[in-house]
């Protein structure tokens, strides 16, 4: 019978409940699929546990990780929290100064690192992080512990026993983990979550995957990150094999190898996919690529109530997968039946096309202080609403506050920012209602529709209110354009900051015969320039008048997580790109 109140008892559910397989997790080494089956992992854990406990590690002391998504990230998560430590999880993409503060602010004893590039990134740890007394990397080196010798020390019955007792005493509501969002401004807030927190988040949205133990997921957002956390504990309580793919570069070669039947994702890596088909279908010849756009324009008007009437509209719609949209399917693995979209919003014919390609994407909405899921798109009764995450999940409050801003309540809802009373204290209200700092509103249906973030939102100085976001991800569909930074604060009209998709563009260049030595110089050619801004007057046509693109300004760098621009799940981090790009935003409008 089920018991899982607190995250390791999945570990047991798991070995109770699931037939065995050797695929529980799995991940690449060298080239080559690693896998583990539950009772590898438990011993595994067992003896990381033990070897934890032999550091002096006790309950309610801080154990921090820098590790990529892999089995192992799995073994130190549970060997942490199943003695009741706290696991504080930091972004191996993390700068030097927030790695600092985080480890001294949380006063992590020990750190699992993933080689020797986070302590090339970090520096002197004995120095400027006096609290870590043992450093393990899990890629062998000479510099640090051995993660894996650990793993080949057996555990005895009396440590096992110790262990066994001692997750006993774990509460519900004992901190698992404090999770150390990255901020735009300032030093990032330590988020901290219980046991029931994230335990009934997921359960809350357990019923949409709709295969069990026989479904493999693939998993490639960080798992440092509470969205593909929670979703990472979730495929353990359905007994769903995950897959970790390698790096980025790797995902669609891990895909054709895997072949999941779902995984999480961003909206950029989804309008990458499209971008990608769109552009191979340039090359396609006349008669193939009039029925290409023919059925890209059926699938922009899909809704799946139009799919289960028999009309002249479902018959366009099995021609078109029959002749286009099936080997998409078969691109991406053939067996996707899931793809959840969340960390930002997502454009609503992408997710149309997406839907009558035969790939369902539930988009879901939440932040790590609410474990993350507060709503998520659903097959219930009520059916599927475009533009919309769907309505909240069971067991979480949501309503709008006067001024538009979204609130919730629920189990899933933090303890609050640790070592932060202060900030606890803004975001979460007398009564107990989480301030999420998104404004949105219900439709008639009970869905949720994000419409803008309460702090990126600005005003023109007409007294017109512009919520940047949606106008981006809108931008963001034209194959022309990689990223975009709306702005328009106190003028007259609202303008742009482009990031040209200069892969696009060299072979646009290369079709119309257009001569370049450099990208630099494709980005003054009157021509480009030209159809950029043709581009941009189409955009137009389905924005609101004030939030119509006046202006733009080209800028040849790439923004990218690495470079500081983004944030873990490709999020602008607007307030720094505002100062990077001030003197180009004033050229402008002067």
């Amino acid at each position: 019978m089920e018991n899982v109140s607190r995250l390791f008892d999945l570990l047991i559910n798991y070995k109770k409940k699931y037939q065995p397989k050797k695929d529980v997790v799995a991940g690449k080494i060298k080239g080559q699929w690693v896998y583990y089956n539950i009772d590898q992992l438990i011993e595994n854990i067992n003896s990381l546990s033990k070897a934890l406990l032999d550091l002096g590690i006790n309950k309610g002391d801080r154990v921090a990780t820098v590790v990529h998504n892999s089995p192992e990230w799995n073994i130190i998560d549970f060997s942490i929290m199943q003695i009741g430590a706290i696991h504080v999880p930091i972004y191996p993409t993390s700068s030097k100064d927030d790695f600092e503060f985080i480890l001294n602010d949380c006063k992590a004893r020990v750190l699992f690192i993933a080689g020797n590039e986070v302590i090339d990134r970090i520096g002197n740890l004995s120095k400027n992080i006096p609290s870590i007394q043992k450093v393990f990397s899990i890629q062998p080196d000479n510099k640090q512990d051995d993660f894996y010798q650990i793993l080949r020390n057996t555990t005895e019955e009396t440590t096992l026993h110790k262990i066994h007792n001692l997750s006993k005493t774990i509460r519900t509501d004992d901190i698992a983990s404090i999770i150390y969002t990255s901020g735009t401004t300032g030093n990032p807030k330590g988020v901290m979550l219980t046991h029931n927190n994230i335990v009934s988040n997921f359960k809350a949205v357990s019923y949409i995957p709709t295969f069990g133990e026989n479904g493999k997921a693939l998993s490639f957002l960080p798992l440092c990150h509470m969205y593909e956390r929670m979703l990472n504990y979730l495929y353990f309580y359905l007994g769903i094999s995950i897959y970790y793919a390698e790096n980025l570069g790797t995902i669609s070669q891990n895909i054709q190898e895997v072949k999941p039947d779902m995984m999480t994702a961003v909206p950029r890596f989804l309008e990458k996919v499209y971008e990608k088909i769109k552009h191979k279908s340039l090359d396609l010849q006349k008669f193939k690529k009039k029925i290409f756009d023919y059925s890209i324009s059926i699938a922009e008007q899909y809704h799946p109530e139009k799919e289960k009437n028999i009309s002249l509209y479902r018959l366009k719609l099995i021609i078109s997968r029959k002749l286009v949209f099936n080997k998409w399917k078969k691109a991406l693995g053939g067996n996707f039946k899931i793809i959840v979209s969340g960390g930002a919003a997502l454009n609503e014919e992408l997710a149309k096309i997406f839907w009558a390609a035969g790939i369902p994407i539930f988009e879901g909405y939440g932040l790590t202080e609410t474990s993350p899921v507060i709503a998520v798109t659903d097959n219930n009764e009520k059916g599927i609403t475009y533009g919309t995450v769907g309505p909240p999940i069971k067991g979480t409050q949501v309503k709008i506050a006067d001024d538009g801003e979204i609130i919730c309540s629920g189990p899933n809802v933090m303890v609050g920012y640790y070592n932060n009373k202060e900030k606890t204290q803004e975001v979460i209200d007398k009564d107990g209602w989480f301030h999420t700092g998104d404004i949105g509103e219900f439709n008639s249906k009970g869905h949720l529709k994000i419409t803008g973030r309460k702090k990126e939102i600005f005003k023109t100085s007409l007294g017109k209110y512009i919520a940047p976001v949606p106008i981006e991800n809108h931008l963001k569909t034209s194959p022309f354009i990689e990223n975009v930074l709306v702005v328009g604060e106190n003028q007259k009209f609202a303008s742009a900051i482009i990031v040209p998709n200069f892969q696009y563009l060299k072979e646009w260049c290369k079709r119309n015969h257009i001569p370049y030595k450099k990208s630099e110089d494709i980005l003054i050619n009157k021509e480009v320039r030209y159809r950029v801004r043709s581009e941009i007057d189409d955009l137009n046509q389905k924005l609101g008048k004030t939030e119509q693109i006046h202006k733009y300004r080209f800028c040849k760098d790439i923004w990218s997580v690495e470079s500081g621009d983004l944030t873990p799940t490709l999020k602008l981090k607007r307030n720094l790109v505002l100062k990077k790009y001030y003197n180009l935003i004033q050229e402008i409008y002067n």
